[in-house]
């Protein structure tokens, strides 16, 4: 059960689920009331329905937390430790994903509000004959339309084995670049969206020619020190997560086989596509931010805004997805996943209520659809729909959000 009481928590045996409820602040002028009126109350009884749910699926953990305004929910099921038993905490860090594609997008589209870039200039005319096409854009890379191929289609074409030869490799971002071009391009520039990671490892590229520093250098800079986000990192080639965090795993390709621990790795197959550590705290904060304009000039945010539609529910715009709930609500963020993580962070229109939600499993196709599941409860305050049936032979999930 969800205590409605401020700082009241409920422990069921192995089980922990905690609720802190802060008092909103004050909406200033009539335009921040309408918008904190507009939206119903969380649900967190579905919200800790899905949580329990992806546990039966095979989640070892789960955690979700609402900042909504100025109240805090915090929800957490299981273990973020299989070993230790130790109990899920919405404190924990954990591995974002692609969630990172959106701080790499706000990187690059800082240096358009500088007048250093041009989001309609060709790739080639800051990374010389690094594409074979001069029609690419870096509009069309920041959001999946150059048509580059997804060269992580090839590395996990198994997912266990696939990870394991990688765990501790390090790869430059011209070597991922390459293994794309080894294959025909999925379409021609600007012709449709087509996710690819190999688009972010561009991104990556372009930050660091811009800037004449790392892509670590760049969100520390830009991002993390101005929004004080304690709790997010880029390690990269480092494996290990920095304080407490949960322990990733990753379901066996074989049923039947041991979940694989993949807490160590170096991320560096996608780098600036998907290796920043962070908390269901920070990540929140950041697409407050974000949406909230702080990161941003208003027409370098409507760029990023700029959506294409991908399906019935889905739309993408620079390092950005709008996903329209069922209850006429739309929501802003991003999904990640990564070996042994995955992650929905999104907020509204204004970021005045922002959800993460995160299990510390992947290749769990029934999870991850799950998951989507918080969105209904913390946007729409009422209980998720069941996912399709056809999740239940969507495992290898993880590079396609």
């Amino acid at each position: 059960m969800v205590s409605a009481k401020v700082g009241k928590g409920a422990v069921l045996g192995a089980v922990a689920l905690s609720l802190l409820a802060v008092p909103a602040r004050a909406a200033t002028g009539e335009t921040g009331t309408a918008r904190a009126a507009a939206l119903p109350a969380p649900d967190t009884a579905g919200l800790d329905a899905v949580l329990r749910t992806v546990r039966t699926q095979g989640a070892p953990g789960a955690l979700a937390r609402i900042d909504d305004h100025g109240t805090t929910y915090r929800l957490s099921r299981g273990v973020d430790d299989r070993g230790t038993g130790r109990a899920m905490s919405t404190l924990d860090r954990f591995r974002i994903g692609s969630v990172t594609k959106t701080f790499s997008a706000v990187v690059l589209l800082q240096l358009a509000d500088e007048h250093r870039l041009d989001l309609d200039a060709p790739v080639n005319r800051y990374l010389p004959k690094l594409l074979p096409d001069d029609r690419i854009t870096v509009r069309h890379v920041l959001s999946h339309r150059s048509g580059l191929y997804d060269y992580t289609n090839d590395l996990f074409a198994q997912s266990v084995s696939g990870f394991e030869a990688v765990r501790n490799k390090v790869f430059t971002y011209r070597q991922l670049i390459g293994l794309s071009l080894k294959k025909a391009r999925t379409n021609a520039p600007g012709a449709a969206y087509s996710y690819s990671n190999t688009n972010f490892v561009v991104a990556g590229l372009l930050i660091e020619k811009l800037t004449g520093a790392s892509v670590k250098t760049a969100y520390e800079n830009r991002v993390i020190e101005p929004l004080k986000l304690s709790d997010t990192f880029y390690v990269h080639p480092d494996t290990t997560i920095p304080g407490r965090y949960a322990r990733g795993y990753m379901t066996p390709d074989l049923a039947g086989a041991a979940p694989v621990d993949t807490t160590s790795q170096t991320v560096s197959w996608a780098q600036s596509a998907g290796a920043i550590i962070s908390s269901a705290k920070d990540l929140n904060t950041f697409y407050s931010a974000l949406l909230g304009g702080k990161l941003l000039s208003s027409a370098r945010l409507a760029e990023m805004e700029r959506f294409t539609k991908v399906n019935s529910t889905t739309a993408y715009g620079l390092g950005l997805r709008r996903r329209d709930l069922s209850c006429g609500i739309s929501v802003y963020g991003h999904t990640g996943a990564v070996q042994g993580y995955y992650t929905y962070a999104f907020t509204t229109k204004d970021g005045g209520r922002s959800l993460t939600a995160v299990v510390n499993t992947s290749n769990n196709g029934k999870v991850l659809d799950t998951l989507a599941g918080t969105l209904e409860s913390a946007f729409c305050g009422k209980p998720a729909k069941s996912p399709s049936a056809s999740a239940a032979n969507r495992r290898n999930a993880d590079l396609e959000e």
